[in-house]
């Protein structure tokens, strides 16, 4: 066991061919779990309380029989989630936990079965399926009773004490949890962008002048929905989301800093690609949280105040021109397009991407502590001017 008590997941191996496959972990005490299939792509999702993964580098990239290859990862305060990506339909045919038996450790175990389609779709209902029942359903009742008492339940949506006016800035270090982001190497956007956030809030909280929340605060998992809605709860004056892109593999090279606002038409194809690849972030969890339809996220856009917007622009315009005195800007620093996580109607906000990972200068930068101090300094400077101006037209801004 870990020293936090947090159990210990210490292998995992596959077993089995096309038809039947086993997937076998290795932890050092018993857990309770559920798991349940999803569709298009086909996938088995397997939920977990937190643990400590000490998995072999590159475990899950590889797969065997109906596993085509498998993630994992932290995926809420609390709790831990496998996602396995199938070569197919299949069913859960078996899961089970053994005890610590013969000098061998406690196991869980999952049986896949390989299925037809109408077969697999059958499945997919949890009710058809009492095994299978969320092993944590009690604590999801009692989350969803306390939010019905008391809107917002989560520490993070906890409105300030009127007592306190000053401006609300939420950071959003980007991804987390089981969804890394992008990578190169060892290096992944996640933990990249989460120490830029973490600085910026230490920095801006210096100045004693606003009151500062993170979407994140560690490797956790947080939905794109729940990330705008800690922003509007909190009544924000201003969302900066934080991110580091990458180009695809043959896709030549790109490199600096660039600032995207939301629009309903992206600027260029490459905010295009990105808004698509970043809108997709939820589904590496497993389970796909947009709740919305695309009509209905279309009118969300619509109804996006033609004010918020200005002021969006507005805190991009400043925001390049100093951050182009402490970092190297792309090509084209501002554009537009129709980011998820930009889409509250009321909160002016911008999403950084501060360099490509896939561009080995821009690298160095990024995991470089002088660089990230340096812009880090930019960004507090542009907020400071973006604050001056828009209390001295415009009252306060909250």
């Amino acid at each position: 066991m870990a020293a936090s008590g947090i159990p210990v997941v210490s292998d995992v191996r596959l077993a089995g061919d096309g038809k039947q496959t086993r997937f076998i972990l290795d932890l050092d005490q018993t857990i309770s779990f559920r798991a349940f299939p999803l569709a298009d792509p086909y996938r088995v999702v397997l939920d977990i309380p937190q643990v400590s993964f000490q998995l072999p580098a590159g475990a899950g990239t590889a797969g065997r029989g109906l596993i085509k290859a498998f993630r994992y990862g932290l995926v809420m305060p609390g709790g831990s989630r496998i996602v396995f990506d199938l070569n197919g339909p299949a069913r859960i045919a078996n899961s089970y936990l053994l005890e610590a038996a013969n000098g061998q450790p406690p196991r869980l175990v999952l049986e896949l079965e390989e299925v037809d389609r109408t077969t697999f779709v059958q499945s997919l209902s949890v009710d058809n399926r009492p095994e299978l029942r969320p092993a944590i359903a009690a604590t999801k009742d009692a989350v969803a009773t306390i939010e019905a008492q008391a809107e917002p339940a989560a520490v993070l949506d906890k409105p300030a004490t009127p007592a306190d006016l000053r401006p609300v800035i939420v950071i959003d270090p980007g991804h987390g949890g089981i969804d890394n982001g992008t990578q190169s190497g060892n290096e992944y956007e996640k933990n990249l962008v989460l120490e830029f956030g973490s600085a910026l809030r230490d920095r801006i909280e210096k100045s004693g002048k606003y009151r500062v929340v993170m979407t994140r605060t560690d490797d956790t998992f947080i939905p794109l929905n729940d990330r705008v809605r800690i922003a509007r709860n909190q009544s924000a004056a201003l969302f900066v989301s934080i991110h580091a892109d990458a180009l695809p593999r043959r896709e030549g090279d790109a490199q600096g800093a660039t600032i995207y606002t939301l629009s309903d038409r992206a600027s260029d194809a490459e905010a295009e690609r990105l808004a698509e690849a970043e809108n997709k972030a939820d589904a590496i969890g497993g389970v796909n949280l947009t709740e919305e339809p695309t009509d209905v996220a279309d009118i969300l856009i619509d109804l996006a105040q033609r004010e918020t917007r200005t002021f969006s622009n507005r805190f991009a315009r400043l925001l390049m021109g100093d951050m182009k005195t402490t970092t190297r800007m792309h090509k084209h620093p501002l554009k537009s397009a129709g980011f998820r996580v930009l889409k509250a109607p009321d909160v002016p906000s911008v999403l950084i991407e501060l360099g490509y990972v896939s561009n080995k200068e821009d690298l160095e930068h990024l995991v470089s502590e002088n660089w990230r101090s340096r812009t880090v300094g930019s960004v507090a400077h542009a907020i400071d001017a973006f604050f001056a101006k828009r209390l001295a037209t415009a009252g306060p801004a909250n």
